[in-house]
């Protein structure tokens, strides 16, 4: 009998399925043979009786159609999935579950970690850890190996914040809850208002913000490495549009196929003991020139864009590793 494998994400309705990793994953275990079922954090509850707390699901069986890479995109069926009834599940029914919920990482989010982490203390692998969840943020993560990165602030100081623009000359600002490059501001330590521009950034110094030395080699690209377990298993460049310097395929970013540097491969080794231990299973880094940007742990994207111009099957290679495991 076919294995049951769980994905919490967005409403299926809103996922782009030839742009989606979470959908190139799903197809990857219908491939695989498994059971493919789908529910929203807002569908996660906990029952607490004796002799113990029960997790539950509102889950519906999924079934996607085969959407086949083409010399110019996708090739996709309509309709591309049909959806079975919903129903109530034990969480332990699923031995794997995936989070694959897009940020923002607000309470639903935190709370949805806190009612997973209640199945993975029943035996439930869940993927990610809703521990490592919590305490990677994306952006604060990448801190634990600063000295992998561009030189970076973060602060919602004012004065801190002008004096690390006029060290560096020219910044890029990052909001901490911020996803697919949105909020993110380059300035220079000589521009007109950019201390109103701090204000504006940290809320009147309430909500501290991240600031990087702004490096010039991301007019070549921002490399999404994707690693399985530790493992980078594939890897795509993202190159701006003209008069742009933010790299991000949702803000115009072309992806290139491309291949890992021994610096970054380098990158990889040092993460991986880490992203192991914590139960980092699928992580997506971005890397500018031979420094460190983020860690990215909730959503990873990347995948059609390897499979497609890399020719690697990455999510079939995840799913392999998956089961292996």
């Amino acid at each position: 009998m076919a294995e049951p494998q769980l994905f919490v994400l967005d409403p299926i309705q809103r996922l782009r399925p030839t742009k989606d990793s979470s959908v190139a994953l799903m197809q990857a275990a219908q491939r695989a043979a498994q059971q493919v079922w789908v529910a929203t954090p807002a569908e996660l509850s906990v029952k607490g009786l004796e002799p113990g707390h029960e997790p539950l699901v509102r889950a519906q069986l999924i079934t996607l159609a085969d959407i086949r890479p083409t010399s110019g995109g996708w090739e996709l069926p309509e309709p591309w999935y049909s959806l079975g009834e919903p129903v109530w599940l034990p969480l332990t029914h699923f031995p794997r579950v995936w989070m694959r919920k897009d940020p923002p990482v607000d309470e639903a989010y935190l709370y949805a970690t806190h009612l997973l982490e209640l199945a993975a203390f029943k035996g439930v692998r869940v993927l990610n850890h809703p521990a490592a969840l919590r305490s990677w943020n994306e952006k604060l993560g990448a801190l634990r190996y600063s000295h992998l990165m561009a030189p970076t602030l973060v602060s919602a100081q004012v004065e801190q914040l002008a004096a690390f623009a006029a060290e560096q000359g020219e910044v890029v600002l990052k909001p901490l809850g911020g996803r697919a490059g949105q909020g993110v501001v380059r300035t220079a330590a000589d521009a007109p208002g950019l201390r109103a521009l701090l204000e504006l950034v940290t809320q009147q110094q309430a909500m501290p913000v991240m600031a990087q030395a702004f490096l010039a080699a991301v007019t070549a690209g921002d490399k999404r490495i994707l690693l399985v377990d530790g493992e980078p298993l594939g890897a795509i460049n993202r190159r701006p549009a003209d008069g742009e310097f933010r790299s991000n395929l949702a803000v115009g970013g072309a992806a290139e196929a491309t291949e890992l540097s021994e610096r970054e491969r380098q990158i990889c080794a040092e993460l991986a003991p880490a992203l192991r231990s914590e139960g980092l299973f699928f992580v997506g880094i971005d890397v500018i020139g031979d420094r460190l940007s983020e860690i990215n742990v909730t959503s990873p994207t990347g995948v059609r864009e390897v499979e497609r111009l890399g020719g690697v099957p990455l999510a079939d290679l995840t799913m392999e590793r998956l089961l292996a495991g």
